[in-house]
């Protein structure tokens, strides 16, 4: 028996080892590497269990081939988009390349663009939409809710079904884990074409617990494209408990509704393995919308060499002259992120953060505390919005440049999760979203001093530092 004993703890102890070494041959940030190094080491059988499903690195596999990207691309998208008179900025060239060169992120001029702030403008607009369908729909959602309105955006997808209409839909299979199958199953009977993105299931429960699909992307007959933060859920309208939501979205007409449709196409032919490259889904463009609203749809995802929208943020951070504004329900930055905001600050530039002053996760509010220390000591002002659980996902800059979609701004979005945002450089547009922001600081707090951080418990900053170091596995 003593022999058997320490058989078993040399298996064990040897299993350890090479899931240790899995992880330093990785190569990934140093921090991300300790934080996983630290868990194996002090809890390894938990360790091993979180490494296996949360823990393994799929940016070098090849989910999707080249050649089927270049066919999406290629033979849809380019062949009919015809732009006249296209003029890049020079002093974004740089950055729209960088979305260009990476993930075919195609500038589109020609756009008009509606702001959402709060899902009473946002869900009537979409309902709206969805009745004058007359050839497709297409929905790219994060969470689709068996409630209220989860169901009323059903029953109008249903009725288009019964017209003729085509009606694709993409949800998340783990954020929608306590929808029950019937409720898609309904939509199914309808004829609605309706897949889970990355479904989990025993025995296939693995990593792909761990990259979910964060976009919230609609578009309807290639000539209205949806885009940003809301889900298909009644939190929006109603909250929930006594925490209202406050949220931003998009609806853009114009060129950029084929960047859209693309972000879509790919998805799609990830879930479906059909390539879909009509020409009826990149219709002739309103010629009646004719400015130099120009935008790019860019997407990430951990299975795309590069982090896209991270690096679009450094540089913007980088590059700024005079103010960045930014806001995200969650606060937890990768070191590129942190680095970029403290050398902004530091050399001048107004840079704001707004998150929640309550967020719906607890443990996400300790964590972030001390990043939020840091910013500060560079001086960032950081604001706290009271008025409710501020789930907006935006960024502003210079009075020319501003972002929205799904992209939070933590570890999880950068690296982790399937995330679409659009990029406007434009300087109405830029202004508009800059409004937004300016509203939401009148119903926020200004951390000016930081004496109820400073004097916590010792168990309060132990606590706190020992989610910074597992932060990047969150």
């Amino acid at each position: 028996m003593l022999i058997l004993h320490w058989l078993g703890v040399g298996v064990y102890t040897l299993i350890v080892l090479i899931v240790m070494l899995k992880v330093l041959m990785d190569n990934r940030q140093p921090s991300k590497t300790m934080a996983w190094l630290l868990v194996l080491w002090f809890i390894p059988l938990l360790g091993i269990i979180l490494y296996f499903f949360f823990g393994q690195n799929t940016r070098k596999e090849k989910m999707i081939s080249q050649r089927s990207l270049d066919q999406l691309t290629k033979r849809a998208m380019l062949e009919f988009a015809e732009q006249r008179g296209l003029r890049i900025p020079e002093n974004y060239r740089p950055l729209m390349a960088l979305f260009k060169n990476q993930s075919m992120a195609l500038p589109f001029k020609d756009n008009e663009v509606e702001i959402y702030t709060s899902g009473y403008e946002f869900f009537p607009s979409l309902l709206h939409e969805i009745s004058k369908a007359r050839d497709h729909i297409h929905i790219d959602i994060f969470i689709f809710a068996d409630d209220a309105l989860g169901n009323l955006i059903a029953d109008a997808l249903i009725d288009k079904a019964k017209e003729g209409v085509e009606v694709r839909v993409i949800y998340d299979d783990v954020a929608c884990w306590k929808v029950k199958g019937r409720f898609y199953e309904r939509m199914r009977d309808a004829g609605i074409d309706v897949h889970a993105f990355m479904p989990v299931k025993f025995p296939a429960f693995t990593s792909k617990v761990n990259y979910r699909n964060h976009r919230k992307l609609v578009i309807i007959d290639g000539k209205v494209g949806f885009i940003g933060g809301m889900n298909f859920a009644t939190r929006y309208v109603k909250g929930t408990g006594k925490l209202a939501w406050r949220d931003t979205h998009l609806k853009v007409t114009g060129g950029a509704v084929y960047a859209i449709q693309r972000a879509f196409l790919v998805d799609w032919y990830f879930v479906d393995r059909t390539l879909v490259t009509d020409r009826k889904y990149y219709p002739e463009l309103d010629m009646r919308i004719s400015n130099d609203c120009l935008a790019q749809v860019v997407t990430s995802s951990p299975i795309s060499p590069w982090p896209d929208i991270m690096q679009g943020y450094v540089r913007v951070l980088l590059e700024a002259k005079h103010y960045v504004y930014m806001e995200s329900p969650y606060f937890l930055p990768t070191e590129p992120i942190l680095f970029a905001m403290r050398t902004a600050a530091l050399a001048g530039v107004d840079v704001r953060l707004m998150i929640p002053l309550k967020s719906d996760s607890r443990i996400v509010d300790r964590s972030s505390i001390s990043y939020v220390m840091e910013t500060l000591e560079a001086g960032v002002k950081v604001y706290l919005y009271k008025a409710g659980f501020n789930h907006s996902k935006l960024m502003v800059c210079d009075d020319n440049l501003c972002t929205c979609g799904s992209t939070n701004v933590d570890f999880r979005s950068f690296e982790h999760d399937f995330e679409s945002n659009i990029f406007f450089y434009d300087r109405g547009m830029a202004l508009r979203m800059k409004e937004v922001f300016l509203n939401d600081q009148a119903n926020s707090l200004l951390i000016d001093e930081v004496r109820e951080v400073e004097h916590q418990s010792f168990l309060s900053r132990l606590w706190e530092s020992i989610l910074r170091v597992v932060s990047p596995l969150m």
